[in-house]
């Protein structure tokens, strides 16, 4: 017998309020989350809880993600990592390790497949879930109790915030600043769109871009919010560097950042707008020319 459920995963600022959840039938779902917390997060933690309510089982899983981040992850990403203690091509620590690592605890020993599946096109597994996994941020926004379902029966409910997962938190965000400047968050931002990681998930690069984001890139091909969001699924960029040049307030909701980055094409100057709007920045316009 395989199991089929989806998983996915809802951040409410990103960071912020978030949640997971994974969804099998109105009988067979649980969801939790943290006050604060990534949408990437809460898509690996919707995979670790699926895994670890089924680990008694002998069926096969199928799971279904909107989210690349996790796919490229297991079937990518992680077996390089660990060969190199945890660490990016680039050095620099992994992100999520603690999640990670827990990941790939559960998965050893199983017979499992991922499938992607897009989000927020009426797949009616992964809306059941994305619904889950928003009310659960949502809950920890107001304070509210979160809703975590009757998990896998035989397995007892948990509270939807394990106590491992609290210690959790605070070990992902130890490294965040108390109180980021606006220039700071947006410089964050830029970096973490650059991330191979960050790319490789539509949503969390969605989440980043402006409904009207437009790019001119280096190669002087106007890009429209769709097409890049598309383009990125496939994309295989060298790692770049990158080095902040200048960052220019332009009014209360809007900063220019300046900045230069270096990949095995050479060096690309560039510049991003940045609006903030509901409390969220987000990139309204990008140009890259490339150094003579």
């Amino acid at each position: 017998m395989t199991i089929v459920a989806a998983a996915d995963g809802s951040a409410l600022g990103n960071p912020g309020p978030s949640g997971w959840a994974w969804y099998v039938d109105d009988e067979r779902w649980s969801a939790g989350g943290w006050p604060h917390g990534t949408n990437n997060m809460g898509e690996l933690m919707a995979v670790i809880d699926l895994l670890e309510s089924t680990a008694h089982l002998d069926d096969d899983l199928r799971i279904l993600c909107d989210s690349q981040y996790v796919i490229n992850s297991v079937a990518k990403w992680m077996p390089g990592w660990k060969r190199k203690g945890w660490r990016k091509s680039d050095g620099s620590p992994v992100l999520n390790r603690e999640l990670l690592e827990r990941l790939d605890r559960g998965l050893q020993g199983r017979s499992y497949t991922f499938e992607w599946v897009k989000g927020h096109a009426g797949h009616d597994l992964n809306e059941a879930a994305d619904a889950r996994a928003r009310a659960a941020a949502t809950a920890y926004q107001k304070g509210d109790t979160v809703p975590i379902g009757p998990g896998w029966p035989g397995r007892a409910p948990g509270t939807g915030e394990p106590a491992a997962d609290a210690a959790l938190e605070f070990d992902l965000f130890d490294g965040l600043p108390a109180e980021e400047t606006d220039e700071q968050t947006v410089e964050r931002l830029e970096r973490e769109l650059l991330e191979p990681a960050v790319r490789a998930d539509s949503s969390r690069v969605a989440a980043l871009l402006h409904p009207g984001f437009e790019e001119i890139g280096r190669s002087g091909r106007l890009w429209g919010r769709d097409a890049l969001l598309e383009s990125l699924a496939d994309e295989d960029a060298p790692a770049a560097e990158l080095t902040v040049l200048g960052a220019e307030r332009i009014g209360e909701d809007a900063i220019l950042l300046t900045l230069r980055t270096t990949d095995t094409r050479g060096g690309t100057l560039r510049s991003s707008l940045w609006l903030r709007s509901a409390g969220r920045w987000r990139l309204r316009f990008h140009q890259g020319t490339p150094e003579p």
